[in-house]
C-alpha cells in the first residue's frame, strides 16, 4: 500500500517562509557599520540578527565567522554552492562573507551582509532574486539598489528589505499587491513600499507582508483570501493597511496564510489560517493564543506555530503529520500549543514547510521534522535512492512491507520488524517506530509473514494465524481459523487460505473485499469468501483481493476503480469472479490498485492502474481493464505494493515500475521514466522482494535485506529515521 501524499502535496503549494524579524549583531560587524533607523522602542535593539532560517526544504545558517551555510533541496541553486545536487549536510555558500543574517524561502535565499547590502540566489522565475533577471543562479548575486540594509525577508516569490531610513523596499512576484507599491505587478528589482516609514522589522509569508514599526504597530499588504491581514475582512490590499488592536508588539512572524505577533506582556496572538481553536475560523482579527505566557519571539511554519518563551523552552502547535514538525514525539495535530521535546536555552526558532530550527544559547543548532531532501542538516536523508542493507538482518528467508512498517522472517521462525509503530504493528510491546530491527514478541515457529495497513500477520507452522497492529502491540491469535496454509494482507483487510481450498477474510468489507456479502461494511473476525474452492494463492491489494485456483484459473473481487479485478470493467465486486483471458497461473500480487500475475511460463500479466509505469509494460503506461503482459519474461515472482511493482527474474535480476517519489525504483534518482527497469546494485542473486508502495525491500541469496525508497519512520530498518519527531543536533 502506498502512503497518501493528498494534504502534503496540497501543502507543497503553500510554505511558511517568514522570517521573525531581527535587528541588532549578534557577532562583531566584519564591515562598515550601518547607522540603523532611529527609534526609541526597544523592539529589536536586544535582539540578534535572523542566524539561522527554514525554507520549503532548505535551510541556512550564519556561521559566527560570517560565512552562510545551507543543507536540504537544491533544485533551483538555493544552497549557493554553484549547483543544483540537494545535499543532507551542510555546504558553504560560495563567495559570501560577513553575514548577518539569512531568510530562506521555497527555492531560493537571501543573505543579508554586514555593510548592509543583500545577496540572493536560486530561483528568480518571478524576479526575486532583485537583479533585473529571471534567472536563476546557483551564487550568490547582489540585489540591485540596496544599500544600507537592516533587515531582509523572504516570500514564497517576493521579497523585503527594511532601509536604515525606516523605509522598506519590495521585489518579485506581486499577484495580491505583496510588494505594496499599489499595483499588481511583478518587479525584478527593487521598488518602495508606499506610504510606510519607521520600519523596523519585515516579515513575509506565501504572498503576504507584514512589518513593524517602532511604535510597535504592525501594517500589512497582500494576499488576504485567509484574513492574514487581520483587518477584520478578507480583502486583499496593495498598499499597507494598519492591524488594528495591536501595540507595542516585539516580535512578529508570517506563515502561509497565518500571522502570529508577540505582545510585551508575553501574550501571543494569531490571525489567518493559524490553527488554533477559536470560532469564527480562521480569525480575520487578533485573536490571543491560550495557555501561553512568557513568550519572546515567535516561528510561523505550514500550518504550525512555534514560541519561543523567555525561560529558553519552545512550544509548537499546528499541523504535525508530515514530519513531526511540533516536535512532541508524535505526528499529531494540536490547536494548543505544547512544549517542544529535550529543548532548553533556545535564543531562536525557525520554522519551514514542515522543519524546524532552533538556535540555542551555546550556539548549536537544533532541528526536527521532515527531512526528505535533507533540510534538517543532521546528515540522514528521508528517502535512499539505492539499496541499502537493512542493519542486523541475515538468515532471512522472507520479508513483507507495508506502507511506513516492514518485516522480516528468520530461517530460525522468528520475526523481526521495523519503521512506524503508531499502531503497535512491530509487535514489541510498544508503540515506539524502530528505525533497526527489533524482535517481534513471543512468535516462534513461523512459516509466513504478511503486512498490510496499520497490520501484521504471521501464518505459524501449526496452521494457526496471529496478529498485531491495528492498536493490538503484541502478537494475538486471530479466532476461528486453524489449518492455513497462506496469509495476505491489503490495505484495510487479510486473508486466509486454508488447506480445504477456502478463502476467509476479515477486516474492512467497504469495497466487497472480503468476497461476502453478508459480512457488512466490515467484520472483525473471519468470513468465508463465496463461492470459491480449489485455491492454491492468494493476495490482497488496497481494497481487493486475488485467488489463483487449482486450474490455474485466477479470480476477483473488491475494489476496482482501477480495472485491477480484471473484468474489462471498473465496477466493484462483492463475490469473486473469474479474471477473463488468463490461465497458467502459478503466482499472484496486488498494489493499491493493480494486479500482476506470473504464469508457468515465466511470462508476466498486469491490470489495473498504471498511470506511472506501475504495469511495467514494454511500451505505454496507460491502465488496463484487462491483462497484459509486462516487458520481462522468465520470471518467477511479482510484487505490488501503492502504486509501484517488482519483478523478479529465475536469474535473481529485479525490476521495477512505477512511481518513484521516494526513489523506490531504485534507479538513483526520482525521475520516474515510465518503463521499468532494473534495480541498481543488487545485482543477481535476489530470492524474494516485497512492494511496500513507498519503500521496497529485497532479500539475496545471502540471506540479507536489502531497501530503499522512503524512510520517514525507518521503514528501511538501516538505523535511520528520517522525520525527526523530537530534536536532534543538527550539523549546521
Amino acid at each position: 500500500m502506498q502512503r497518501s501524499e493528498e494534504q502534503r502535496m496540497n501543502r507543497w503549494l503553500g510554505v511558511c517562509l517568514g522570517l521573525w524579524f531581527a535587528m541588532g549583531c549578534g557577532q562583531p560587524a566584519t564591515g562598515d557599520s550601518v547607522e540603523e533607523a532611529s527609534v526609541g522602542s526597544p523592539i529589536v535593539r536586544t535582539r540578534p540578527r535572523a542566524r539561522v532560517a527554514a525554507g520549503w526544504e532548505h535551510s541556512l545558517s550564519v556561521r559566527p565567522n560570517g560565512t552562510v551555510w545551507a543543507v536540504g533541496s537544491n533544485a533551483r541553486g538555493q544552497l549557493g554552492n554553484g549547483s543544483t545536487t540537494n545535499s543532507a549536510v551542510p555546504v558553504q555558500v560560495q563567495g559570501l562573507t560577513g553575514a548577518t543574517a539569512v531568510a530562506a524561502s521555497r527555492e531560493y535565499s537571501l543573505a543579508l551582509r554586514s555593510g548592509g547590502t543583500v545577496w540572493a540566489w536560486g530561483d528568480s522565475s518571478s524576479g526575486q532574486l532583485g537583479n533585473g533577471s529571471t534567472t536563476f543562479s546557483t551564487v550568490p548575486v547582489q540585489v540591485q539598489g540596496v544599500t544600507g540594509a537592516t533587515a531582509v525577508a523572504a516570500g514564497e516569490t517576493h521579497a523585503l528589505a527594511v532601509m536604515a531610513d525606516g523605509t522598506v523596499r519590495s521585489w518579485g512576484s506581486n499577484s495580491f499587491g505583496q510588494l505594496g507599491n499599489g499595483t499588481t505587478t511583478s518587479s525584478s528589482t527593487p521598488v518602495q513600499v508606499q506610504g510606510l516609514t519607521g520600519a523596523v522589522a519585515v516579515v513575509a509569508g506565501f504572498d503576504l507582508s507584514l512589518a513593524l514599526r517602532f511604535d510597535g504597530t504592525v501594517w500589512a499588504w497582500g494576499d488576504n483570501r485567509s484574513g492574514q491581514l487581520g483587518n477584520g475582512t478578507t480583502t486583499s490590499s496593495s498598499t499597507p493597511v494598519q492591524v488594528p488592536g495591536l501595540s507595542g508588539i516585539t516580535a512578529v512572524a508570517a506563515g502561509e496564510d497565518h500571522v502570529l505577533a508577540v505582545k510585551p506582556d508575553g501574550t501571543v496572538w494569531a490571525w489567518g489560517n493559524a490553527y488554533v481553536s477559536m470560532a469564527p475560523f480562521p480569525p480575520t482579527s487578533p485573536v490571543q493564543v491560550q495557555g501561553l505566557t512568557g513568550a519572546v519571539d515567535v516561528a510561523a511554519g505550514s500550518g504550525f506555530s512555534l514560541v519561543v518563551r523567555s525561560d529558553g523552552t519552545v512550544w509548537a502547535w499546528g499541523y504535525n503529520a508530515d514530519g513531526g514538525q511540533l516536535g512532541d514525539g508524535t505526528k499529531s495535530g494540536r490547536t494548543t500549543p505544547a512544549l517542544v521535546q529535550g529543548l532548553t536555552g533556545v535564543t531562536a526558532a525557525a520554522a519551514g514547510r514542515d522543519h524546524a530550527l532552533a538556535l540555542r544559547s551555546d550556539g548549536t543548532v537544533w532541528t526536527w521534522g521532515n527531512n526528505d531532501l535533507g533540510q534538517r542538516g543532521d546528515g540522514t536523508p528521508a528517502r535512499q535512492l539505492l539499496p541499502v542493507a537493512v542493519q542486523g538482518m541475515s538468515d532471512v528467508s522472507f520479508v513483507a512491507a507495508a506502507p511506513s512498517h516492514s518485516l522480516a522472517l528468520r530461517y530460525d521462525g522468528t520475526v523481526w520488524a521495523w519503521g512506524a509503530n503508531f499502531a503497535g504493528q512491530l509487535g514489541d510491546g510498544t508503540t515506539t517506530r524502530r528505525a533497526a530491527p527489533v524482535q517481534v514478541s513471543g512468535l516462534g515457529g513461523v512459516m509466513a509473514v504478511a503486512a498490510g495497513g496499520e497490520r501484521s500477520l504471521a501464518l505459524l507452522f501449526d496452521g494457526t494465524v496471529w496478529e498485531w497492529g491495528n492498536g493490538g502491540a503484541v502478537p494475538a491469535q486471530v479466532a476461528g481459523l486453524s489449518g492455513i496454509t497462506a496469509i495476505a494482507a491489503g490495505g484495510g483487510h487479510a486473508l486466509a487460505l486454508r488447506s480445504d481450498g477456502t478463502v476467509w477474510a476479515w477486516g474492512s468489507n467497504y469495497d466487497g473485499q472480503l468476497g461476502n456479502p453478508g459480512a457488512g461494511y466490515e467484520s472483525a473476525t473471519p468470513v468465508q469468501a463465496s463461492g470459491l474452492g480449489d485455491v492454491v494463492k492468494v493476495a490482497a491489494g488496497g481494497s481487493h483481493s486475488l485467488a489463483v485456483r487449482s486450474d490455474g484459473t485466477l479470480w476477483a473481487w473488491g475494489g476496482n476503480n482501477g480495472g485491477q479485478l480484471g473484468d474489462g470493467f471498473k465496477n466493484r465486486r462483492y463475490t469473486p469472479g473469474q479474471v477473463q483471458g488468463l490461465t497458467g497461473v502459478v503466482s499472484v500480487a496486488a498494489g493499491r490498485a493493480h494486479s500482476l500475475a506470473v504464469r508457468f511460463d515465466g511470462t508476466g500479466w498486469a491490470w489495473g492502474d498504471g498511470g506511472t509505469g506501475t504495469l511495467l509494460l514494454a511500451s505505454g503506461w496507460y491502465s488496463r481493464t484487462r491483462p497484459a503482459q509486462v516487458a520481462m519474461t522468465g520470471l518467477v515472482e511479482l510484487a505490488g505494493g501503492g502504486n509501484t511493482s517488482l519483478a523478479l527474474s529465475a536469474t535473481g535480476a529485479l525490476w521495477a515500475g512505477g512511481d518513484n517519489d521516494w526513489g523506490q525504483l531504485g534507479n538513483g534518482s526520482t525521475s520516474n521514466p515510465l518503463a521499468p527497469g532494473q534495480v541498481q546494485g543488487l545485482g543477481g542473486g535476489v530470492i524474494s522482494a516485497a512492494a511496500g508502495g513507498d519503500h521496497m525491500l529485497a532479500v539475496r541469496d545471502d540471506g540479507t535485506v536489502w531497501a530503499w525508497g522512503y524512510n520517514a519512520d525507518g521503514q528501511l530498518g538501516h538505523g535511520v529515521p528520517s522525520d525527526g519527531i523530537t530534536p536532534s543536533i543538527s550539523l549546521l
